[in-house]
C-alpha cells in the first residue's frame, strides 16, 4: 500500500472506531434500560444485568457497524474536498478507481468483522442469552430476596419478608398460597432460610403457624410448627425442552435446513435458509457501503457551499437498498419464492457503486479544445 492508501485507511479506521463507540453506546444504553427494568425489578443482581447487556453487544454491533462505516467515509471525504486534498490528488493524475482503493480495503476489513460477528459471535451470544434467560426465569431465589415488599414470585403466591440478615436469614416471613382452587394457606414464621437441594430451592420456616381456609365450607384450620419446608421448586413450570430461535443457530445448520430439525423446532425450511444466506449477503453488502459514500462525494468538487447535495444523494441511495432488502425478504418467505433473492441488495449496491464510478470518470474527463 502506498502512502495515500495508508493515510486514508488510518483515517477511516480511527473515525470508524469513534462513531462505532458512540452509536454502540447509545444502542447499548437503550437496551440496558429495558433489561434493567425486567431483571432488577425481578430481583436479579447487578452481575446478571451486566452479563445480559454484554451478551446483547454482538447483535448491536451488527446493526451499528455499517452505519458507522458509512458516516466515517462521508466525514473523511467531505473533509478532503473542503480542504482541497481531493482536488490536488485528482490534479496529480489519480483516477476514481485509484482513489477508492483504500476505501475498498476498508470495506474488506468491515466485511471480515461483520462476518465474524454474524457467523460466530452473535449466534454464540444469542444462545448463551437464551440459556441464561431460561435459568433466570426458573430461578425463584432472586424473586424472594427482597425485604420490606409484598412480592408475587408466581401466580397465586404472595411473599413478604420484613428483614434479611447478613447471613441470609429471613425474619418475620409471611407467605400466602392461593394456587389451589379448593383452599388458601397462609404461613407466618419468625425465621426462615432459603435452602438449595437437588430437587430445587426450598423455603424452611421456623417457629410459625399455618392457616388453611377451605373455600367450599369456609372452614379455617390453624397448625403451629417448629419447622416447616415449603417446596418452591413446585411452583416453577419447567419446560420439556428449550426451543431454539434462528438467531442462535450456526450458519451451516441454517443453510442445510434439515427437515426433521425444522419440524421439531417449528421452523420453515425457507426461514432457516433465508437466515443463513442473509448472514452471507450482509457481509457482501457492507463491503459496498463505504464505497457508495466515497464514490458519491467524488462526483462533486470544491465549493464554498460544501458538498451537501452529494451527501444527501449518498443518504438517499441507501433508501432503495433497504427497500430491496425488505422486498427480498418478503419474496423469499412467500410460497414459491426463492431464498437467493436475498443477494439482490448487495448486487444492487455493486451496480450503484459501478455507476457512480463511471459518472465520476465522465465528469472528470477533460473537454476537447476547440480550434480557433
Amino acid at each position: 500500500m502506498g502512502r495515500y492508501d495508508r493515510y486514508i485507511l488510518s483515517q477511516l479506521l480511527v473515525l470508524f472506531g469513534f462513531f462505532s463507540l458512540v452509536l454502540i453506546s447509545v444502542y447499548w444504553i437503550n437496551r440496558a434500560v429495558d433489561l434493567f427494568d425486567s431483571l432488577i425489578a425481578d430481583g436479579q443482581n447487578v452481575a446478571v444485568f451486566l452479563e445480559f447487556t454484554a451478551l446483547s453487544l454482538p447483535q448491536i454491533m451488527l446493526t451499528v457497524l455499517p452505519v458507522s462505516a458509512f458516516v466515517a467515509t462521508l466525514y473523511i471525504f467531505n473533509r478532503m474536498i473542503s480542504e482541497s486534498e481531493l482536488v490536488v490528488l485528482q490534479t496529480a493524475g489519480m483516477g476514481g478507481i485509484r482513489l477508492l482503493r483504500p476505501v475498498v480495503v476498508f470495506g474488506l476489513v468491515l466485511a471480515i468483522l461483520v462476518s465474524i460477528l454474524a457467523h460466530i459471535l452473535a449466534p454464540a451470544a444469542r444462545s448463551q442469552f437464551n440459556d441464561r434467560s431460561v435459568e433466570v426465569t426458573q430461578d425463584m431465589t432472586g424473586r424472594l430476596l427482597r425485604e420490606g415488599q409484598f412480592i408475587h414470585p408466581t401466580r397465586g403466591v404472595t411473599v413478604y419478608i420484613r428483614d434479611i440478615t447478613e447471613l441470609g436469614e429471613f425474619r418475620d416471613v409471611f407467605l400466602q398460597d392461593r394456587s389451589s382452587r379448593s383452599s388458601e394457606t397462609t404461613y407466618v414464621a419468625q425465621r426462615a432460610l432459603l435452602v438449595r437441594s437437588e430437587a430445587g430451592p426450598r423455603l424452611v420456616m421456623f417457629d410459625g403457624l399455618a392457616q388453611t381456609l377451605t373455600l367450599e365450607d369456609q372452614r379455617l384450620s390453624v397448625v403451629e410448627f417448629d419447622d416447616f419446608t415449603y417446596d418452591i421448586a413446585g411452583l416453577i413450570e419447567a419446560p420439556d425442552s428449550r426451543r431454539y430461535d434462528l438467531g442462535e443457530l450456526s450458519t451451516p445448520v441454517l443453510l442445510t435446513a434439515d427437515p426433521d430439525f425444522a419440524a421439531a423446532q417449528g421452523f420453515q425450511r425457507k426461514q432457516m435458509q433465508f437466515e443463513g444466506h442473509s448472514r452471507i449477503a450482509r457481509a457482501i453488502f457492507v463491503l459496498m457501503v463505504p464505497a457508495i459514500a466515497a464514490a458519491t462525494l467524488m462526483l462533486g468538487s470544491f465549493s464554498r457551499f460544501g458538498v451537501w447535495p452529494q451527501i444527501l444523494l449518498a443518504v438517499t441511495l441507501i433508501i432503495p437498498l433497504q427497500i430491496t432488502w425488505n422486498a427480498a425478504e418478503a419474496l423469499a418467505l412467500q410460497d414459491g419464492g426463492h431464498v437467493l433473492v436475498v443477494y439482490a441488495q448487495p448486487a444492487l449496491a455493486t451496480l450503484i457503486v459501478t455507476g457512480l464510478i463511471l459518472c465520476g470518470m465522465r465528469v472528470r474527463r477533460p473537454r476537447p479544445e476547440v480550434a480557433a
